[in-house]
């Protein structure tokens, strides 16, 4: 897979001040052409986000995979190190026909999993997801130290908000585009920058 860098000089909006995202406008001009998408969100979804998607998807699914993070059952304490149980997590996605998602929004989950967990997570995502479909997510740069407890709002369709700014450290290291590239078995990668932090990166099956 090959990253695609783009700038994006808006950045991503803060708290109650939405700001034009070029990944999104990116996504949707992808997807014009396909008249009922099947959509799967995997955040906790704000009504802003659900009214658009549902104005905008054929179908839309509902997984979120990053309240429960904060659950201690996620843990496995009994041994020396914990180990993470990655299948209680996948047990929050909605039952979906493999190969079927056209878009699939996993906000900054990738930053906020255990690194032993990320590849199952998307290569489980991955299944669901048909030919030419695409991953919407927001990595954190390096430099970007909080905001691990964020929370994302759609405003409109090429519009983002943060409807809370986090102050939370972010629990691992930065995931870098290359790693991106190595966790996922096919696609392309396009990487939209911006000036608050963050990167939007979008995955083309």
């Amino acid at each position: 897979m090959q990253a695609r860098p783009g700038r994006s000089d808006t950045g991503i909006g803060s708290q109650n001040a939405p700001a034009s995202s070029f990944g999104l406008r990116w996504l949707w001009e992808y997807a014009q052409d396909i008249p009922r998408p099947y959509v799967l969100d995997c955040g906790p979804i704000r009504s802003a986000t659900l009214n658009v998607l549902l104005g905008r998807s054929g179908r839309l699914y509902r997984g979120d995979l990053i309240s429960p993070l904060k659950r201690p059952e996620l843990w496995d304490r009994t041994r020396k190190t914990p180990v993470f149980r990655t299948e209680l997590l996948l047990a929050e996605l909605p039952s979906v026909a493999p190969s079927s998602l056209s878009i699939v929004f996993c906000w900054q989950l990738l930053d906020l999993l255990p690194r032993e967990a990320l590849a199952d997570v998307l290569l489980q995502i991955h299944k669901l997801m048909e030919t030419g479909a695409v991953l919407f997510c927001l990595l954190r740069e390096p430099r970007l130290e909080t905001g691990a407890d964020c929370l994302w709002q759609l405003d409109g369709l090429t519009g983002l908000t943060r409807t809370h700014d986090g102050m939370a450290a972010f629990p691992y290291p930065a995931l870098s585009n290359r790693e991106i590239d190595r966790l996922l078995p096919t696609g392309s990668v396009k990487t939209f920058l911006t000036r608050s932090g963050w990167r939007e990166v979008l995955v083309v099956k």
